[in-house]
């Protein structure tokens, strides 16, 4: 109970609670870029984002539970047309990669691709191959390291 309740109230004030939290809020968003793009999350991409998400917080299980958390939100906003649709959220990636020069070199396309895996529809699976590359040229154009 004090876990749940604990982990609510990060949730609920992250900004102010969570060490770099807007680091975590950009790889949320480039992760449900990939798992929004079919309009729906199933259980192999649950699983995968688990996976992931515990690869980027590999010494934090809090932190990784909060970035799927995070991902789910963002997921929900965009099915429910909360403030928050698909092409928006590529603006906001975009946006975020141009303006905040560490958030390119974030974009992992390994973990990313690991997702692409659970895809069985070719025009779904096609269209995040261009959202993988969408974000591949962001890194480029934006990031560090090329």
């Amino acid at each position: 109970m004090a876990k749940s309740l604990k982990r609510t109230i990060k949730k609920m004030f992250r900004e102010f609670l969570v060490y770099h939290h807007s680091s975590m809020e950009f790889r949320a968003k480039l992760l449900t870029l990939m798992v929004s793009s079919n309009g729906e999350i199933d259980e192999c991409e649950k699983q995968k984002l688990k996976e992931i998400a515990h690869k980027i917080y590999y010494e934090d299980h809090e932190r990784a539970e909060l970035l799927i958390d995070m991902v789910m939100e963002y997921h929900h906003k965009i099915i429910h047309n909360n403030g928050l649709n698909f092409e928006h959220l590529i603006q906001l990636v975009n946006k975020e990669a141009r303006e905040v020069k560490r958030f390119p070199d974030k974009i992992d396309i390994s973990l990313l691709k690991e997702l692409h895996g659970c895809i069985d529809n070719e025009e779904d699976a096609l269209f995040q191959e261009h959202i993988l590359e969408f974000l591949q040229n962001l890194k480029e154009t934006y990031g560090g390291k090329k």
